[in-house]
């Protein structure tokens, strides 16, 4: 890996973002306004959006930054614009950890924008620090970005790419503590559960939202970020040059 190499990827991604206005609102707005449809669904209901809304924080941007991924990265294969960066020094390492630093920055400032829509403009009730209520976000979302890059490597089109989505998406939404508590689930689920990394993200947020400190805070916030760590590690040695 070269931090030259891997600082030019992510300058060139950010750059092809800013000619893409909608992707740009896709990861910066669309969060924002999915949680505000859930919060004006349930605003004559007193309650239900402090019960679920930080469960939906971690849910919408980790889905919306998996879709942008992993369709991105796609066309950079079918365009013939890896096949050309492979042909120069920048490595499998270099390209993915660009990608990842690129959407991590705009994670970031995703993250900010729909916990201060959440907060301000929903009355989000949180107990912990707002700082740690947009940490859990941000870490959410780069899931969401390692688990698009995996996918990107195995999906031909972008149709495929959104096929992904039943695969590694949706069990872990069903499982993941935010319809039922996982520890009222059936033996079989609660174990598979276990093993899901978006029920870890969403244990973290229910923490800061709880006001819980320490170990019930960063304990699921290590086991969400080994996973985007583990699933990075895995995009770089699938990655192909080209799509057949």
């Amino acid at each position: 890996m070269n931090g030259r190499r891997m600082l030019a990827t992510a300058g060139r991604v950010l750059g092809q973002l800013r000619h893409d206005p909608r992707s740009i609102a896709l990861m910066l707005v669309a969060p924002s306004l999915l949680v505000g449809l859930f919060a004006w669904l349930f605003s004559d209901q007193d309650g239900v959006f402090d019960r679920f809304g930080g469960a939906i924080l971690a849910l919408f941007p980790f889905i919306v930054m998996f879709l942008i991924t992993s369709i991105t990265t796609l066309r950079e294969r079918r365009s013939g614009t890896l096949e050309r960066l492979m042909t120069t020094p920048v490595g499998k390492a270099d390209f993915i950890l660009g990608y990842a630093l690129a959407f991590g920055l705009m994670a970031l400032l995703q993250a900010v924008i729909t916990v201060s829509f959440a907060v301000g403009v929903c009355g989000l009730d949180v107990e912990g620090p707002l700082w740690q209520l947009g940490l859990v976000a941000v870490v959410d979302a780069l899931l969401g970005t390692a688990l698009g890059l995996l996918a990107s490597a195995f999906a031909q089109t972008e149709f495929q790419a959104v096929q992904f989505m039943p695969l590694l998406v949706l069990p872990q939404i069903i499982l993941g503590g935010l319809f039922m508590p996982r520890d009222q689930m059936p033996d079989v689920l609660y174990a598979i559960s276990d093993w899901l990394p978006l029920s870890y993200a969403i244990d973290a947020i229910s923490a800061v939202t709880a006001g819980d400190e320490e170990w019930d805070l960063y304990g699921p916030l290590l086991v969400v970020v080994a996973f985007a760590v583990g699933a990075l590690v895995l995009a770089s040695l699938t990655l192909r040059r080209r799509t057949r």
